[in-house]
């Protein structure tokens, strides 16, 4: 009679442990926390042949336990149980970090009876086991009212594997959760701030477009006194001009990655767009700008305001390293299946070793701490993340020191 007990008691674990390995592989591979939970308490259940089962997670600023999972319960309404450390069972596997075997309950002082009647179940046995993440107890896992006889030490042993399980996949579910969250908090931060620079942007262009007019016009039309005046309200003009642009510049970083609005276009006209957009402040610099686009329509399909925008980019740069009185061109023309926008000037070009360097985010050719031209340096990384969104290439050329620059753009064309 004792052979067949210990040969019933070798299969009952056998059966145990094969299903503690499929417990494990489940936790192992969700993430979802609440469904998580709900797993933990039906394999604590269905292992332990318990009537029910459930988790509480600890609050440490209130110093109460609340049911985060329970088989056959609403855990929204748990949620609204509390369970104190002290003077509850499961507050005290809690704070004693042992777990607890009580199969007479009724004889049992620390038995919230209040519970049992809110949820309308009657407790007769209990077995609790804390959850454990390395040295730090975060929960209980308990379950209640053993089917067939009393819980024993195997049932401890198997509810305290899950347990051990169990606390760290909660603990990485909690902690993916919290990634997430964090990562939604920066996403929504961004857009606000993508959304403030780009209001800003827009309207301080406006007044600055005034301002740089006005002092264009004193300039011209005053004595020398309040020419050189206007000739400082100008320059602060072009300063500002100038962080505009590196704002707008920042806001335009993930071009390349942003949604596209793509329609077929008129290249012609996004040259167009973007000179006259830039020729105001070509002319108070004192340079020349010209365009040259052929008289039969080159279209593709693109994004025309981040085109523009490019071109614009392309536009400044030239304008901010070339001297006053001197010349930039802007080319389009069909080459082969590609369409390509050439923008030369007789600035100060360009060295050799720096030509690819150029389109590297915060990159200028002069050194930070002697710099003499303004500027973030972002333009010409924001063209290389637009042209490469368009599936096309942006590359730079120059004879060397004090001979100008070339900068093409190469758009596949529509047919």
């Amino acid at each position: 009679m004792d052979a067949s007990f210990d040969i019933d008691d070798l299969r009952r674990m056998v059966i145990r442990l094969s299903r503690l390995v499929e417990i494990s592989v489940t936790l192992n591979s969700t993430l979802d926390l609440d469904r998580l939970l709900q797993f933990i308490v039906e394999s604590a259940a269905d292992l332990l042949e318990s009537e029910e089962a459930s988790i509480l997670l600890a609050d440490e600023k209130t110093h109460e336990l609340s049911f985060v999972a329970a088989t056959g319960r609403d855990p929204l309404e748990l949620r609204k149980i509390p369970v104190p450390f002290e003077g509850s069972i499961a507050g005290t596997v809690f704070r004693e970090e042992k777990p607890l075997i009580i199969n007479e309950v009724e004889n049992e002082t620390r038995h919230l009876g209040n519970i049992s009647e809110s949820i309308s179940f009657e407790v007769h046995s209990l077995i609790a086991v804390p959850l454990r993440i390395r040295d730090k107890v975060t929960g209980v896992l308990e379950a209640l009212n053993k089917r067939h006889g009393q819980f024993d030490e195997m049932d401890l042993q198997t509810l305290s594997n899950i347990a051990s399980q169990a606390a760290v996949a909660v603990n990485n579910a909690r902690l993916v959760e919290a990634l997430t969250r964090a990562y939604d908090e920066v996403g929504e931060l961004d857009r606000l701030k993508s959304d403030f620079i780009a209001i800003a942007s827009h309207e301080l262009r406006t007044p600055l477009g005034l301002i740089m007019g006005y002092a264009a016009l004193l300039k011209e039309g005053a004595d020398t006194k309040a020419s050189e005046h206007a000739e400082a309200v100008l320059s602060s003009a072009l300063r500002m001009r100038a962080l505009i642009e590196a704002m707008t510049n920042m806001n335009m970083l993930q071009a390349g990655s942003a949604e596209m609005e793509t329609r077929e276009i008129s290249l012609q006209k996004v040259v167009q767009t973007a000179h006259d957009e830039v020729i105001g402040l070509v002319d108070t610099k004192d340079q020349m700008l010209s365009i040259s686009i052929p008289e039969t329509p080159i279209e593709i399909i693109a994004d025309e305001r981040k085109l523009t925008l490019a071109l614009v980019n392309i536009l400044n740069n030239s304008m901010r390293f070339t001297p006053a009185d001197g010349h930039i061109e802007v080319r389009l023309e069909r080459k082969g299946r590609e369409a390509w926008i050439e923008v030369s000037d007789n600035g100060i070009g360009i060295p050799e070793d720096q030509l690819d360097r150029i389109f590297t985010g915060f990159y200028q050719v002069d050194d930070h701490m002697k710099r003499r031209y303004e500027g973030l340096g972002l333009g010409l990384a924001i063209v290389k993340a637009i042209v490469e969104a368009h599936q096309g290439r942006v590359w730079a050329e120059s004879e060397g020191v004090g001979r100008g620059c070339t900068i093409t753009i190469a758009l596949p064309l529509t047919s």
